[in-house]
């Protein structure tokens, strides 16, 4: 099978009202949806867009107005169901479809306003895409989190085109994907596959376990709390993925933000492993676990372990504080 690159952008709308006016089960409705096709090559072979007319917030969001200058009598007029846009984008995508957008937000609001109106979930599970500003980020990693049209300048693409419009942003968001391409990089960038977090494991028997070239990453069933996630077995645990060997860990697992969590183990076979687990929250307030692990050399253990003892240090400097106190 052929395999095709879809680059697409959507535009969404919110509660005019604010929060409180928010309906939770879709924060954001989508308004908008634009894409580009590319073949194997990475040339541009089709192009979709389609217009949708909003039934959920009827009103614009003044910043999504001044934004991409939308307006609801455009929409009313041109629009079209969320539902019949969505089939028919997801069947022009067609069966080797690889999904890339800018940025990780996408495909998750795509699926969410897929579920609020009733539809199957079309794609793959795990479903693995690319997102491109992550890409961009690491041929440019002192700007790991560059916008797009900053990145269209810095790559001198010629800006024939606005921007902030599905069909102008995935346009532009194909272009970046393409200097990408021609900079004899892919071969290096093409296992930076990215993880769609909006079906979740259930269970232990789905926790997502993946392997690429260089690293690997286990996404954890949903838990109460990040302190149970982190006495789970499976989200603690290093074990080197060239081998499959578990290791005992050199430095256990350690935070200096509550929010990243870092550790050291050894292979005696492959070296210093390097792990990092994210925990990642969810509007009821439970949390799933991110864990990659990467082989890593002397100097990048010798990172992990001054890490930890400025934590350490940290730590007694503020239970002095607290002793003091008392």
């Amino acid at each position: 099978m052929m395999k095709e690159y879809i680059v697409f952008d959507l535009e969404w709308n919110q509660s005019a009202n604010g929060k409180v006016a928010s309906v939770e089960e879709l924060p954001f409705e989508i308004i908008e949806i634009g894409a580009v096709k590319l073949d194997e090559e990475f040339r541009q072979v089709d192009q979709f867009h389609r217009l949708i007319r909003p039934c959920v917030y009827r009103q614009m969001h003044y910043a999504i107005s001044e934004v991409t200058h939308m307006n609801m009598g455009e929409l009313r007029e041109h629009g079209e169901q969320f539902a019949d846009a969505a089939r028919e984008f997801v069947e022009w995508c067609g069966d080797g479809a690889v999904y890339c957008s800018w940025g990780s937000m996408d495909l998750t609001e795509l699926q969410r306003n897929m579920h609020y109106f009733g539809m199957e979930n079309p794609f793959p599970w795990p479903l693995l895409y690319y997102d491109v500003q992550k890409l961009y980020g690491l041929i440019s990693p002192e700007r790991e989190r560059i916008s797009l049209d900053n990145a269209v300048v810095e790559l001198g693409i010629p800006q024939d085109r606005p921007f902030h419009r599905a069909s102008d942003d995935a346009y532009y968001t194909g272009k970046v994907l393409q200097a990408i391409a021609g900079m004899d990089l892919w071969k290096k960038l093409e296992h930076f596959l990215s993880v769609d977090y909006y079906r979740l494991p259930e269970n232990r028997k789905e926790e997502i376990q993946l392997v690429f070239p260089g690293y690997s990453k286990f996404v954890s069933q949903v838990f109460a709390s990040k302190e149970e996630a982190l006495k789970d077995r499976r989200v603690a645990e290093m074990r080197c993925y060239e081998c499959g060997r578990a290791l005992r860990k050199k430095v256990r697992w350690f935070s200096p933000n509550q929010k990243i969590y870092y550790a050291l183990a050894i292979c005696p076979e492959h070296g210093s492993l390097k792990g990092k687990i994210r925990m990642k929250h969810l509007a009821d307030q439970k949390v799933f676990a991110v864990k990659t692990l990467k082989l890593t050399d002397e100097v990048g253990a010798e990172k992990i372990r001054e890490r930890r003892e400025a934590v350490s240090r940290k730590r007694a400097v503020r239970n002095r504080a607290k002793h003091h106190k008392s």
